[in-house]
């Protein structure tokens, strides 16, 4: 019997994970700023975050494949991640806080990728439907960006960290209102996870899932402070996050018939062929609002395509007792190795160079994420 979808506890979990990067992405940057640390410092924190979803989202899909207990796993990580950023502003220097950052983005990404799992087990056969779930996280990111936005001209950054760690308490109390339906019994077809892994069209997936994400490292890592040397003022900063994830809201709203109009190939060309041509507006016309603005729309699809097409695709590939390992190697590969690398760059070229070659490195990497897809995102399974 097919599971009755428990729609808004699905969306509650990821409206509560997304608000809490809504105000981590905008703002962690301008809050160590404020707390005196360098560029590079900073860069190097993002890369911490990042490169904790190469390891987090494999361990505990490792764990959650071989136990089908994921919404356990889900409540322990984010009661620890909680755990962990509550202790972040007592600490003094770059070492510990680096140290605390790994413990939260350890715990804090090993959720995300299983609950991906968990939201697919439910709609079976429905997977277009994801985007109409999906998209309240995208509601849940502009609230707190706009909110904290408001906040930050009269409060000053000091209440960051326990605005993140509210959040991250609404998650875990969230996640004890949904319950786990275990593996998918999708069968995958006898493949072991390393023979899936190798196959022509899922290394070219997963190659570019990786260049997109490190397109997004001057943009996590330093848009924020980027636009402020601009001339922006903080709650327009936050106006300017909020914008682009409106646009995202949009795509998820309308994915079903997006996928069946024109197909997920030729999605994520187009994403990534307007991921290119966002990054080069910042690059080159900062200055000009309404072109920022036009560049913070193309979220809807350096984000919202991309990553609806992505974790779709890989529901398709990785079948059975292979999701959990399947959604933890994208997450690991993409928003890990490559926002790390991203975020870890960016730090180096923003000291060394300017923004403006900052922003045009990702615009390169984005083309040449289109140039892998073209040729080597082909087969039944990708259409």
């Amino acid at each position: 019997m097919k599971p009755v979808l428990p729609h808004k506890r699905l969306a509650s979990f990821y409206f509560f994970w997304f608000a809490s990067i809504g105000i981590l992405l905008p703002y962690w940057g301008l809050y160590m700023q404020d707390r005196g640390y360098r560029p590079a410092q900073i860069g190097a924190i993002f890369a911490i975050l990042m490169a904790t979803k190469m390891v987090a989202p494999n361990v505990w899909g490792w764990v959650a494949d071989h136990t089908g207990a994921r919404m356990g796993i889900i409540r322990l990580a984010t009661g620890l991640a909680a755990l962990m950023f509550f202790c972040i502003p007592f600490v003094d220097g770059f070492a510990l806080m680096a140290l605390f950052m790994v413990g939260y983005g350890f715990f804090s990404n090993a959720s995300l990728p299983q609950f991906e799992a968990v939201t697919f087990n439910y709609l079976q056969g429905h997977e277009a439907r994801y985007g109409r779930i999906r998209l309240w996280g995208s509601v849940g990111f502009i609230v707190s960006v706009l909110a904290i936005g408001g906040l930050l001209e009269a409060l000053g950054t000091a209440p960051v960290p326990w605005w993140i760690v509210a959040c991250l308490l609404g998650l875990f109390v969230v996640s004890f209102t949904v319950n786990d339906l275990g593996n998918n019994p999708e069968k995958s077809n006898g493949e072991g996870f390393l023979k899936v892994v190798a196959r022509r069209e899922v290394v070219c997936l997963l190659v570019v899932c990786f260049l997109i994400q490190l397109s997004h490292g001057p943009y996590y890592s330093f848009f924020s402070i980027y636009m402020e040397q601009t001339g922006y003022a903080r709650n327009i900063i936050g106006a300017l996050w909020a914008l682009g994830v409106f646009a995202e809201i949009a795509v998820f709203a309308f994915l079903p018939n997006l996928i069946n109009a024109v197909g997920l190939r030729r999605l994520m060309l187009s994403a990534l062929a307007l991921t290119s041509l966002r990054w080069t507006l910042l690059a080159c016309w900062p200055e000009y609002m309404a072109l920022v603005i036009g560049a913070q729309l193309l979220h809807l699809a350096s984000f919202g395509i991309y990553h609806a097409v992505a974790v779709s695709l890989i529901h398709r590939i990785f079948k059975g007792r292979l999701q959990g390992r399947g959604q933890a190697l994208y997450s690991s590969l993409s928003f890990g190795a490559g926002g790390a690398l991203g975020a870890l760059g960016s730090g180096y070229l923003w000291e060394s160079a300017s923004p403006q070659t900052l922003f045009l490195v990702a615009a390169a990497a984005g083309a040449l994420g289109w140039g892998v897809a073209w040729f080597g995102l082909r087969g039944a399974v990708l259409r």
